[in-house]
């Protein structure tokens, strides 16, 4: 069974900033926040809390002598600059420490993995600190098994987002979408994403000419008596499509290139990142394909061709080519916001046809 790990936000800002934000990352899926429970005052919530307040549900004690508060996880923080620390800290986790909290500064890997290798032997959990997405995907990825949570201090509901599909913890509402309009219109070009990564059936990139109406489109892991599987391609769609960034920003197909990063999502939603080998843009026919879920109405322009392919709320596969109107197929759909250069900008009005 793999361990349990936690994404624990820090959250920065002024006090109508947190109010904004804690119910984001509620709505995200956070369930630990690095806060003084004093600034959440008697808001209904469910997020957890670590800090050094014995109103707090993991406790940081601010002397090894401090009295235990009764029914609370109790740890420690440390700042670890060598071996020394390391030992000092074995030495108190094992007096009944739930967890240490770590600091780390110019080396960060080698001392988590000897703390990691000392402390999962005796239960201790390790929350570390992190300064950006990409520290917290390392330390989750430590010795393999990782720390047990993160701490990562933020204002940003993107870095937040980000740091949760590298973590593979991040999901999409998905949807049911029922097909309303399919029509051939000439060439055009499309872009044919190549990953650094094997992409498994069932999974593919979120695509469409809206960026809130957006097509769950399957990679090329499916082969047939014509081609060969190509487990790391999707066939995306045309130049002006969108496609989502693990930050939760939109970037148009023509702008991915090698070294950008995509979102790759099952038919459940669950989220994971990957990084662009190749985007090759060639000239072909194309199909424009319309779909709806309730009142919002979406489409996409693909390449004509059997071997692209949307996926069905059974996880079945259905080629652009058998496509027929009343057809169902999964996108992921919520009510229209205007975006700057790829940002949410929540009470913009915005209407795309």
């Amino acid at each position: 069974m793999s361990k349990s790990r936690e994404l624990i936000i820090s959250p920065k800002g002024s006090q109508s900033q947190l109010s904004k934000l804690l119910p984001q990352l509620e709505d995200e899926g956070i369930k630990m926040v690095f806060l003084d429970p004093k600034k959440i005052g008697k808001k209904k919530t469910k997020l957890q809390t670590v800090y050094p307040s014995n109103n707090a549900n993991y406790v940081i004690l601010e002397k090894e002598n401090a009295v235990k508060p009764k029914g609370k996880k109790v740890g420690r923080k440390f700042q670890v600059l060598s071996n020394t620390d390391i030992e000092n800290i074995l030495t108190i986790a094992k007096k009944g420490l739930d967890f240490v909290v770590v600091e780390v500064k110019d080396w960060k890997i080698i001392p988590l993995e000897n703390i990691i290798a000392k402390l999962h032997k005796i239960h201790t959990k390790i929350f570390a600190i992190a300064r950006t997405p990409e520290e917290v995907r390392k330390m989750f990825s430590i010795l393999e098994v990782g720390v047990d949570g993160v701490i990562f201090s933020t204002s940003s509901i993107n870095e937040v987002r980000e740091a949760m599909v590298y973590l593979g913890t991040r999901s999409f509402d998905m949807k049911p979408a029922k097909i309303i309009d399919i029509k051939e219109v000439g060439d055009g070009e499309r872009v044919c994403v190549d990953t650094a990564s094997i992409l498994h059936k069932g999974e593919g990139m979120l695509i469409g000419s809206r960026s809130n109406f957006l097509f769950l489109v399957h990679n090329e892991s499916v082969g047939s008596s014509f081609t060969s599987p190509r487990p790391f391609r999707v066939n995306a769609g045309a130049v002006h499509c969108y496609t989502l960034s693990p930050d939760g920003t939109t970037n148009y197909l023509s702008e991915v290139e090698t070294g950008s990063e995509v979102l790759i999502l099952n038919s459940k939603g669950k989220a994971r990142r990957a990084t662009v080998g190749r985007s090759k843009i060639e000239r072909r026919p194309m199909l424009m394909i319309k779909a709806q879920v309730r009142d919002e109405i979406g489409g996409i322009i693909a390449q004509d061709a059997e071997t692209i392919r949307f996926v069905k709320p059974n996880g079945q596969l259905v080629s652009v080519t058998h496509l027929k109107k009343g057809d169902i197929v999964m996108v992921h759909s919520k009510p229209a916001t205007g975006r700057h250069f790829g940002m949410e900008v929540s009470d913009e009005y915005i209407l795309e046809k």
